[in-house]
């Protein structure tokens, strides 16, 4: 289920817009603090930002431009403002789309469908991983829960990956290592040591702990769901 962000600091639309979209098959979450704003959003791991303008704190358009300058994920300005020049900054500072307010609410939901087919359709895939209570994006190659996410080198996605394809069986050092030859990854028994350690350590950063279990002198086993934090 895609995951979209809502920034607005109006609770009232902020808790309607929440609740339409959870129940139009998306999982809506709410962002009100907007003392590190940019960050919580880079850090969230979510599909597309529903981003306000007027915000405390900090303009809309300038967390609009830092998040791009780090992030692709799609960016729908909505607004009180409704000047050809608020509209022509926010689409030079990087956003996808423009609604002002008040708007149709199956309007704006067209609108979050249209980017986020043209998104999928850019990345070739829409492919999410269900690794229980935590997921596996094919598209971005990252991992992450709802709250945070991690992006992985090319070596620690494709061995996370075989791994999270064969969940609950006991995988062979060789096997991985055919695996990374096979997509042209050149590695040796050392290399493969060293990028577990580092996938088990960027599990960490999101909570997700225990998933990948070490059997001597055999291999590896990446259990279901591990042990994750909230």
């Amino acid at each position: 289920m895609e995951r979209i962000l809502i920034v607005e600091d109006d609770e009232k639309l902020r808790k309607e817009l929440a609740f339409f979209l959870n129940h139009n098959g998306y999982e809506a979450e709410e962002l009100c603090r907007y003392e590190t704003l940019v960050e919580d959003i880079l850090d969230s791991g979510c599909d597309l930002v529903l981003l306000d303008i007027n915000l405390p704190v900090v303009d809309g358009q300038y967390v609009c431009r830092e998040v791009r300058k780090k992030s692709d994920v799609p960016i729908i300005m909505v607004t009180s403002r409704n000047s050809d020049l608020d509209q022509l900054i926010s689409m030079n500072y990087g956003a996808d789309d423009y609604v002002e307010k008040p708007f149709h609410p199956q309007i704006l939901l067209a609108r979050i469908g249209a980017i986020l087919r043209r998104v999928r359709k850019g990345n070739g895939t829409g492919e999410i991983m269900d690794c229980g209570g935590w997921w596996l994006d094919v598209a971005r190659r990252t991992a992450g829960t709802k709250t945070k996410s991690v992006e992985l080198t090319k070596n620690e996605w494709n061995i996370l990956f075989y791994l999270a394809s064969r969940r609950g069986t006991l995988v062979s050092r060789d096997a991985l290592m055919t695996y990374l030859w096979d997509s042209e990854m050149f590695v040796d028994d050392n290399t493969l040591t060293v990028n577990v350690a580092r996938i088990r350590a960027k599990l960490e950063e999101i909570g997700v702990r225990d998933v990948i279990k070490t059997r001597r002198g055999q291999g590896y086993v990446m259990e279901e769901g591990g042990r994750h934090e909230a």
